[in-house]
């Protein structure tokens, strides 16, 4: 079905085109140029191109009065890779995350569309990767569809429920000091690491549905001399929080803290998804657009690939991978069909 629907040529050029974080809007232009080709003259897709406002793009494309929505994320994280292939296994930046979804949603649409079918739409949005900025401009557009299924690496299984997403820069404010004399001043660093022993001792609990509160410590910055005690230290601290936690996470990021600033950045909550009978599911620890598209009753995650090759040098896809999702894409759109209309 893969091969039929779409062949490996328009792949590559989708991953040979650089669309890391920032610079999607040039592969945005060529999918709103390219793609209404790929269908059939009688059933070929209306589209609507948006603005994003940080000069970027998403594209809707309909057929009909959409009930199902596709959904993905043209950009990537950086750097970019070229694509290769090794048998069946195709390589390159966003082989997995996410143009390999992209690739296999758009072989659904264009089975369905041969087919003659109707009531379905592909939608693709731009920063996923730094903020979901694309999702959530789209979420202000009003529109309104019954389903929506969003392509993630989920090994093709339909994710039951994730976790959520907290950020905060932190700003930590020691006073310099000649590094000899330690006693004389106060280290940023110092304080840095005792805060993060302190979470470390934290005992958030363990959520029956989504297991551990996880958090990692990104752009660390503190320029100093290294005889000098830093006088300041600024990092961002990013929690996935589950249904026990996310509200204990927020409260304990509120706890005033001596020479500490925080300010929240924001982030979404744990939700649980649509699974269909038939088809297997587990729950994730990523995070995606699916909680900033709110126009939507019901939200399916799915796709082909693997999160633990994501955003790595060896990120790649299976063949095998993508003919299946093509193939779950095409049923979910019979079964909730079928579904809305009984």
């Amino acid at each position: 079905m893969f091969e039929k629907s779409l062949d490996y040529g328009f792949f590559r050029e989708l991953l040979a085109k650089d669309s890391t974080s920032g610079r999607e809007r040039a592969v945005a232009e060529w999918l709103a140029a390219r793609l209404p080709d790929l269908f059939p003259a009688s059933n070929r897709p209306a589209l609507r191109i948006d603005e994003v406002g940080d000069g970027t793009l998403n594209l809707l494309f309909t057929w009909g009065e959409p009930q199902v929505v596709f959904c993905t994320h043209m950009d990537t994280v950086p750097p970019y890779i070229a694509p290769s292939r090794e048998g069946d296994r195709i390589c390159g930046r966003g082989s997995c995350d996410a143009k390999g979804q992209l690739f296999a949603m758009l072989a659904a649409c264009r089975e369905l569309a041969d087919a003659g079918r109707s009531g379905f739409g592909l939608l693709l949005l731009a920063g996923e990767e730094t903020g979901s900025w694309g999702a959530k401009a789209f979420a202000k557009t009003g529109f309104r569809a019954p389903y929506l299924i969003v392509g993630e690496p989920t090994d093709n299984c339909m994710v039951s429920a994730s976790k959520g997403t907290k950020s905060y820069d932190l700003l930590f404010r020691g006073s310099a000091f000649h590094s000899g004399y330690p006693d004389g001043g106060v280290s940023a660093v110092e304080l840095f690491i005792g805060f993060c022993n302190e979470l470390k001792a934290h005992d958030f609990g363990e959520d029956p549905e989504l297991g551990m509160t996880t958090w990692n410590i990104g752009l660390l910055r503190s320029d100093n001399p290294q005889n000098i005690l830093s006088p300041e230290l600024r990092c961002r601290i990013f929690f996935r929080t589950t249904f026990r936690s996310d509200a204990a996470v927020q409260a304990w990021m509120a706890l005033p803290r001596e020479r500490l600033e925080v300010t929240a950045r924001g982030g979404d909550t744990p939700l649980r998804y649509l699974t269909l009978d038939g088809f297997p599911a587990a729950p994730a620890a990523f995070g995606s657009d699916a909680p900033h598209l709110t126009g939507f009753a019901k939200k399916i995650i799915c796709g082909p690939g693997s999160i633990r090759v994501a955003h790595r040098e060896e990120e790649s896809i299976l063949t095998g991978d993508l003919e299946q999702a093509v193939d779950q894409y095409v049923r979910f759109y019979y079964k909730l069909l079928s579904n809305n209309a009984s």
